[in-house]
């Protein structure tokens, strides 16, 4: 899905990453880790292309659709709850929204209903006619009652808001998800939701999270970013962190070789 080629990245004066090679595959769960200003954010922006890089290029495969948590509250205020699930398909939105003008014009014409025709064909093929019911069991899933799914953005609690954006994001089966911290102010109910969500997810997911117990439930894979590194470990959390682990005592025990071996040619 994505192929990340000789990557760097500069930021205040320093480098964050270098040379970065790795492939995000369908089927697959990749959790970003590393410590606070590491650059998890800013590697998930420049996969998502919100951000350039400093040198290397992302290649995406074409067609494919990407979806990405979104992290301004405002944005939407001007829309419903359910419209603004809808909105993580643009292309479904929009047609949606020109369809319905069409038939609400007064002086509806032949080539408006030609017009409608078409868009009615791609609505159906973007799974217009189930978007309402399947934008509603995803806010439901994640907590959001029935009742509040007509309410204005504007209106609606920030807690809430939190919730909306992230359905916004799992809306109409993209091919890839980017999430930044999607567990956070969430309830455990709403994160088991998420989590087996994600674990039937035919496509590629990309998340970066402090939450363990999250990235051991949900990830195939780690992508680890330290020391100006990136570098991809297979298997969850528990796993990458008692590979690193036995690689740190590797290390060690090899320097104090080393240190033993110095003091013996000294002496």
């Amino acid at each position: 899905m994505i192929t990340v080629n000789n990557l760097s990245m500069q930021f205040g004066g320093q480098w964050l990453f270098q040379r970065v090679d790795l492939q995000f595959t369908a089927g697959n769960c990749y959790g970003i880790i590393g410590a606070n200003g590491a650059g998890k954010s800013t590697f998930l922006r420049i996969l998502s292309g919100e951000l350039d890089s400093t040198s290397g290029a992302i290649f995406i495969q074409p067609g494919v659709r990407m979806s990405v948590l979104k992290q301004d509250q405002f944005a939407y205020d001007a829309h419903t709850v359910l419209d603004t699930v809808i909105m993580g398909n643009e292309r479904l939105y929009r047609v949606g929204k020109e369809k319905d003008a069409l038939y609400e014009k007064p002086d509806f014409s032949d080539e408006d209903g030609l017009r409608a025709s078409e868009l009615e064909a791609e609505f159906a093929e973007l799974g217009g006619w189930e978007a309402e019911s399947d934008a509603s069991q995803i806010l439901q899933g994640l907590g959001v009652p029935t009742e509040l799914h007509q309410d204005s953005m504007a209106d609606t609690d920030p807690r809430v808001k939190v919730k909306v954006l992230l359905a916004q994001a799992l809306f109409g089966n993209p091919d890839i998800v980017m999430l930044d911290e999607p567990t956070n102010n969430l309830d455990i109910e709403s994160i088991n939701w998420l989590e087996d969500f994600l674990l039937d997810f035919p496509g590629t997911v990309i998340v970066v999270s402090h939450d363990r117990h999250f990235l051991n439930t949900v990830c195939t894979h780690i992508v680890d970013i330290d020391y100006g590194k990136i570098k991809m470990y297979v298997g969850n959390y528990d796993f990458w962190y008692e590979s690193s682990q036995l690689v740190q005592q590797l290390i060690k025990n090899q320097n104090k070789r080393n240190e033993e071996k110095i003091k013996e040619l000294q002496d």
